[in-house]
């Protein structure tokens, strides 16, 4: 049963669309070497490649994300980037980086929360795995 209700549906994509809207955001910010960016990458040991690499997944997640046939892994791939980003504040860069007042922290946490939810939402979306989370 691949079938959403309406709330559902609606609920999903506007979560789809915050967590679209700030990875895309913010793929500005690590595509051009904002100083940001590149300090975050460089206190983690992976600048430039972890910075364009993880530029570059989030573009796809986001991607996946606003085609309704690919949202649910869309979710699953911005779930786990996000998860790195926040554990990556957790355990080396901290809640603020650079004065940002913990901005970029409470973003991965936002794009982290909204994406769980749509997998929560879209689980019988899932390839090889959805039809577990189907009802009888």
């Amino acid at each position: 049963m691949h079938n959403l209700s309406r709330t559902q549906a609606g609920l999903s994509w506007v979560l789809q669309l915050t967590a679209a809207g700030i990875l895309l955001q913010t793929l500005f910010f690590k595509f051009t070497g904002a100083e940001e960016s590149v300090y975050i990458f460089t206190t983690l040991g992976v600048e430039p490649w972890g910075r364009i690499g993880s530029g570059f997944v989030e573009l796809i997640a986001s991607a996946l994300l606003l085609v309704p046939a690919t949202a649910s892994l869309g979710a699953v791939l911005a779930s786990g980037v996000m998860a790195g980003a926040i554990v990556s504040h957790l355990a080396v860069l901290g809640i603020e980086v650079k004065g940002d007042g913990g901005l970029l922290f409470g973003l991965a946490l936002i794009v982290f929360a909204c994406s769980a939810i749509v997998v929560g939402i879209r689980r019988t979306q899932l390839p090889m795995i959805g039809h577990y989370f189907e009802l009888a």
